[in-house]
C-alpha cells in the first residue's frame, strides 16, 4: 500500500506502509545510528515523535524483546529508506515488520532518506504526517494545524512506573533513588552493574518522600523532553538542591538545570546519534557518547547561576554535554 509523508513546510515524500496502516502527526527528529532501531523505538524519550532513520537497509537482524528499552513503542511513526527482507541474528524472535504490527506502529519505506535528511539540516526539525489514507497536500497540512493548536497533554504519568520499584541485586553498594521520567532499561542495567540498590520512584514523587527514603543520591531520568509535566518535576527538584547528590540524565539533566534558574532552548537539529564526542575541560580526554535530545542548557542563562562548573562540552558546537556541578 502506498504512503506519504509530508512535512509541515509542504515538502511530501512518498513510500510504502508498513506495520499498521492509519494516519499519525509528530515531529520529525532523525538518529545516524547504524544499528540500535529496536532500541529507539522502545525509548520514552522519543514518545510522539516520527522517527527517520539515517542508515538505509533496517531490520537485518531482527528484534529480541530482551533488547526493548521499555514496555512498548512510544513513537508516532517511522520513516526508512529500506527494509531487509530477511533478518539473521541468533537472540532475534521475529521481524522488525511483525514487531511493527505488534505494536500498531504507522511506518513508511522506501523513502528517499538521504534528501529527507540534507531537507531537514537545513531547515531544522518540524512538524510532519505520515498517512496511508490520503495524498492531499491541502487536507494533510489542515491536519497539521489542527495538531499543533490542540493542548498537548503530558505523558509522564503513563510513561513513569505507578509506584515505588525497588531493584536490588546481590550486595548493594549504595542506595540510589531514580526520579522515572522515562527510563530505559539499559541504563539501569548499567547503574545494577555498579551495585547499585535502586529505587525507581513516580516523576511526581514529592521531594519530602524523596529524602525520607534517605538515598545516597538522586538520579533524574531520561525522558521526553518538553512535556508539560516537566514543570512540576522542576519545582520540585528545586527543594532537592543542596540536601543529597543529584545526577540529570539527558531530559534529567535539563529539569536540574531549570531548577537551578538556567533557561533551556531548542536546537535547529538536535543530537541524535552513538558518536557524539564529548571533552571535560579540566583535561585532554575525550569520550564518545550516545546523544538523543533536541534541548541543550542556555550557557548564557547557567553563566547567571552562583556556583556552577560546566564539567563537558559536546567537541562538534560546545554545547553543554555532561552534568552540572556545583
Amino acid at each position: 500500500m502506498k504512503a506519504i509523508l509530508m512535512l509541515e513546510d509542504g515538502k511530501i515524500f512518498t513510500g510504502e506502509s508498513l506495520g499498521k496502516e492509519g494516519e499519525r502527526i509528530g515531529e520529525v527528529i532523525l538518529n545516524t545510528a547504524v544499528v540500535g532501531y529496536q532500541e529507539m523505538m522502545t525509548d520514552p524519550a522519543n514518545v510522539g515523535k516520527i522517527l527517520v532513520l539515517t542508515y538505509p537497509l533496517i531490520g537485518n537482524y531482527g528484534v529480541a524483546p530482551k533488547f526493548n528499552e521499555s514496555k512498548r513503542v512510544w513513537l508516532a511513526g517511522l520513516v526508512i529508506k529500506e527494509k531487509s527482507r530477511t533478518y539473521s541474528n541468533w537472540q532475534a524472535k521475529m521481524s522488525l515488520d511483525n514487531f511493527m504490527k505488534e505494536q500498531n506502529l504507522v511506518a513508511i519505506s522506501q523513502v528517499d532518506t538521504r534528501t529527507l535528511t540534507v531537507h531537514l539540516r537545513q531547515k531544522g526539525q518540524m512538524l510532519g504526517i505520515i498517512s496511508t489514507y490520503t495524498n492531499s497536500p491541502k487536507e494533510l497540512l489542515s491536519k497539521m494545524e489542527g495538531f499543533r493548536k490542540e493542548n498537548s497533554v503530558s505523558k509522564l504519568s503513563e510513561i513513569s512506573v505507578k509506584k515505588t520499584v525497588r531493584l536490588i541485586k546481590g550486595k548493594a553498594k549504595y542506595k540510589i533513588a531514580v526520579l522515572d521520567l522515562g527510563i530505559t532499561q539499559s541504563i539501569i542495567r548499567q547503574l545494577e552493574t555498579l551495585k547499585f540498590s535502586l529505587a525507581l520512584l513516580p516523576y511526581n514523587t514529592k521531594a519530602q518522600d524523596i529524602l525520607k527514603l534517605k538515598p545516597d543520591g538522586l538520579i533524574i531520568s531520561n525522558g521526553p523532553e518538553q512535556d508539560k509535566g516537566l514543570e512540576d518535576v522542576v519545582s520540585n527538584v528545586k527543594n532537592l538542591i543542596n540536601r543529597l547528590p543529584i545526577l540529570g540524565i539527558a531530559t534529567g539533566h535539563q529539569v536540574l538545570a531549570r531548577a537551578l534558574g538556567a533557561k533551556i532552548i531548542k536546537m535547529k537539529l538536535g543530537h541524535r546519534g552513538v558518536n557524539y564526542p564529548v571533552q571535560n575541560p579540566a583535561c585532554y580526554k575525550g569520550e564518545i557518547t550516545v546523544q538523543n535530545h533536541s534541548y541543550v542548557v542556555d550557557q548564557d542563562s547557567l553563566s547567571k547561576v552562583k556556583g556552577i562548573k560546566i564539567t563537558g562540552y559536546n567537541l562538534n558546537d560546545r554545547t553543554i554535554g555532561l552534568a552540572l556541578a556545583p
